[in-house]
């Protein structure tokens, strides 16, 4: 996942704790705007367009739980990251109920948060991409009009396949030579992430197989423990 010039609005009222930190992720490629409380944090939320938001949670004027509803008022999508010196339980769960994508306690492995923030990015990305209105696809010999339902192979007539089968095969196919995530899949057309569900993708992921087998250029992949690529396959022979 690329970070270059993805923006980062930083909220930490530690001045020496907030310029290492800005630091340290303009470092690694992110655009960072540091703000020292959560007044601050809010004017300068209102006057930019932010891919993440970090803030800290104890700070003067307006406490990261608070900064963070306004936030989300505003821009219900845009993904925040809590850092807190509390570790109890209730802190943690308000930081979630507040609308909180992940949540760090200090002191953290700096290595930790970027790969935190890549991840949340990630997903992030296919998400906006599963969102997307095309519904028209090529894919080897293959054409899907998932409007329709139907995927055609060459001038064969069409399947018509099932509502789960058509929208698995969508994002799949959104996601050509890339990877879709298992929870992406599970969170768009089974609307929960469980042991069940889970085995229930992986039924259709073994009919859509069926489907694409007709193609010897056309695969579905499974990446251990991340998801699945659909995998199109160049058929020039190399020499």
């Amino acid at each position: 996942m690329e970070t270059v010039n993805k923006k980062i609005l930083l909220v930490e009222d530690d001045p020496n704790f907030g310029i290492v930190l800005k630091d340290y992720l303009s470092m690694n490629d992110f655009d960072v705007t540091l703000a020292k409380n959560g007044m601050e944090g809010f004017e300068k939320f209102k006057k930019d367009n932010f891919d993440i938001c970090i803030l800290d949670v104890m700070m003067p004027y307006k406490d990261g739980f608070t900064l963070a509803k306004e936030i989300r008022d505003k821009n219900e999508n845009v993904p925040i990251v809590f850092l807190t010196a509390k570790t109890m339980k209730e802190d943690v769960l308000k930081g979630y109920k507040a609308g909180a994508d992940d949540y760090l306690n200090k002191p953290f492995d700096s290595e930790v948060l970027l790969m935190k923030l890549k991840a949340i990015l990630q997903r992030k990305a296919s998400s906006t991409l599963a969102d997307s209105k095309q519904f028209e696809f090529k894919f080897g010999n293959f054409h899907l009009n998932s409007k329709l339902r139907f995927l055609k192979y060459k001038d064969q007539e069409p399947i018509k396949l099932s509502p789960k089968e058509n929208e698995l095969l969508r994002l799949l196919a959104l996601h050509e030579n890339d990877l879709m995530p298992r929870e992406l899949a599970l969170t768009k057309i089974w609307r929960d992430d469980n042991y069940f569900t889970s085995r229930s993708m992986d039924v259709y992921i073994a009919k859509l197989r069926k489907y694409l087998k007709k193609d010897d250029i056309v695969e579905i992949l499974n990446i251990h423990g991340e998801g699945f690529r659909l995998v199109v396959k160049s058929d020039k022979k190399e020499g």
